[in-house]
């Protein structure tokens, strides 16, 4: 097991190094997510009713946008190493590809936390009143968490897939799409009829009404077992895909 944990937080000292030097990015992750949530609130809080104050509604929609855009990021970062050649080095050091690629993830979670904490501080300081138990803060703390990590792995088999950083980078364009379409920033009943499908089973709304519903201290039924059941399929699917992708890059 050291074998692998050493060198992952290792690589995850790098990741992180390497994002401090990259102020632009590190900013545009961070400042992307609070603009998006002050234009809902302020341009449009107003003329959407969703029964309760728009501020307190959006919020958690906004906390996995922000979790989703960063972790997505992951990608860009993944594939700059292969585009580099530094990966060849970290092998001849004997540093192996699920210590390099969960280093990136370690990394990522940590700065997504970081971001999902800030867009939080910042929520509560425009209106935004959770009344969650302390069980309930964990419980949405756990589920983000595993959303992060399962997004950051599905991010690093993306970065391995793409040849370039550049084509990399579209991912976190369709990380950012994915929570519109779902009950992030409206209720699903206001959308068309023939977008409800999508909208109610794809994996970002059981996360939603998770986080609303632990946050707000209301009921929430069987979301965040829905929630965690698509987090973990993803990163099952996405670890096991990186390694495939790992070993044919390097081949």
């Amino acid at each position: 097991m050291s074998d692998v944990v050493t060198p992952a937080l290792t690589m995850a000292g790098r990741s992180i190094r390497l994002s401090r030097r990259n102020i632009d990015a590190v900013i545009t992750s961070m400042m992307l997510p609070l603009m998006l949530m002050l234009v809902f609130i302020y341009f449009f809080g107003g003329a959407i009713n969703t029964g309760t104050k728009y501020v307190t509604y959006v919020i958690p929609g906004i906390l996995i946008l922000c979790a989703a855009f960063g972790a997505s990021s992951t990608a860009v970062s993944v594939s700059e190493d292969m585009k580099g050649g530094i990966i060849d080095r970290f092998r001849s050091l004997d540093v192996g590809g699920t210590a390099i690629l969960a280093g990136h993830v370690a990394a990522s979670t940590v700065r997504n936390l970081f971001s999902t904490m800030l867009v939080l501080g910042v929520g509560l300081l425009i209106g935004f009143r959770p009344s969650a138990t302390p069980l309930g803060w964990l419980a949405a703390a756990g589920i983000l968490i595993a959303f992060l990590l399962a997004i950051s792995w599905l991010s690093a088999a993306v970065g391995l897939l793409a040849k370039t950083p550049e084509a990399a980078a579209g991912f976190t364009f369709f990380m950012m799409f994915l929570p519109y379409p779902s009950s992030a920033f409206v209720p699903i009943h206001t959308m068309p009829s023939w977008l409800h499908g999508f909208a109610d089973h794809q994996p970002v709304t059981p996360l939603i009404e998770s986080l609303r519903g632990l946050l707000l201290d209301q009921p929430v039924g069987t979301a965040p077992w829905t929630a965690l059941a698509w987090c973990g399929g993803i990163l099952g699917v996405a670890v096991a895909l990186s390694g495939i992708f790992f070993r044919i890059r390097t081949a």
